[in-house]
This record gives C-alpha cells, structure tokens and sequence, in this order.
C-alpha cells in the first residue's frame, strides 16, 4: 500500500478541494513518468513483446498534455499492473512503476508509488551486497529530476510515506 489512509489535500486539486494546481498534477505526472522510464528495460528485457507498461507512461504524459482523459490512463494504468502479475523481482517492479506513473492522472499521490517502484526495480536487479547501493543512488538520480516547483512537495511527501514505501527515500 503506497497510498495514505487520510489524503494529504496537497495533492488533491483545488477544483476537489485540495490545494494542487493543474500544473503541478502534470509535474508531478511527468516525473512519475520519468523514474518509472528509467527503469522500464528491466520489464522489456524478459517482456519485450508486451507494451503495456510503455503505454501506460507514454498515455499518463499524453494525459498532461490534454490529449487522453484521466479515464484512458487510469485505464492504462491497470493494464501495466497486469502485466506484473506473474512476475517477480525487477521486471515486477519495474511495470507496477509504470502503472504507478499512469495513475497519477487519477490520484497524484501515486507519484510515490512509481518512484518507489523503480527505486525497488533497481535494487532487485542489483547484484549480490549492491542493493543499498543501487536504492540510494536511484533515490537521488529521482531527486536530481525534480522540477523546482514541486521539489519540497515531493521531498515532504517522501519523509511523511517512506514508511508506507519500504523506506525506499532514505538516500
């Protein structure tokens, strides 16, 4: 479970009585879609003929770009985790951030959950004694991409959740 019991109204948009902006949703739909790019050759390498987690993250930034509906990346978001399903490890994580990323569209706390997904991509596929090693350097290489205007936000959110996200943010 990545996602609060109590919504933090940060990121629920102001037309839903929250406080996040459009363009901050995008933002941080955008850099969901990012880290869970990052780390999608760990899916293709076992997966390469099934496309869903590909066209989940290229649907969730169609999405801020007004070319699909929320509806189509939720949609496409669930297609992703379908594709997780009988896998385990690295290529599991890796498609359940890519539907993490879709889903942002939906509810943009799951920006965490695609961040924290590729950050334990990451860490399965290391190599023996290297997994602290890969988490934190992903942890960082995520933070390195945060836009400016969502950066605290998401920092914030990492220290309230990383408990609930396998204490993947301490990098």
């Amino acid at each position: 479970m990545i996602l609060p019991r109590v919504r933090d109204p940060r990121f629920i948009t102001i037309r839903r009585g929250g406080t996040l902006t459009d363009s901050d949703h995008h933002l941080l739909a955008l850099w969901a879609a990012t880290c869970a790019e990052h780390v999608l050759h760990l899916f293709e390498a076992v997966r390469p003929d099934d496309p869903r987690p590909r066209h989940a993250i290229e649907l969730g930034r169609a999405w801020t770009r007004g070319e699909v509906t929320m509806t189509v990346a939720r949609t496409a978001a669930g297609h992703a985790m379908g594709a997780a399903r009988d896998l385990r490890g690295a290529p599991r994580h890796a498609a359940y951030a890519a539907g993490q990323a879709a889903a942002v569209a939906h509810v943009a706390a799951h920006e965490l959950g695609a961040a924290a997904y590729a950050i334990k991509a990451v860490q399965a596929a290391a190599p023996d004694g290297k997994d602290e090693s890969a988490r934190r350097q992903e942890c960082r290489w995520q933070r390195a991409r945060l836009p400016k205007r969502i950066r605290e936000l998401v920092l914030d959110d990492q220290r309230l959740r990383n408990d609930i996200c396998w204490s993947v943010f301490d990098c």
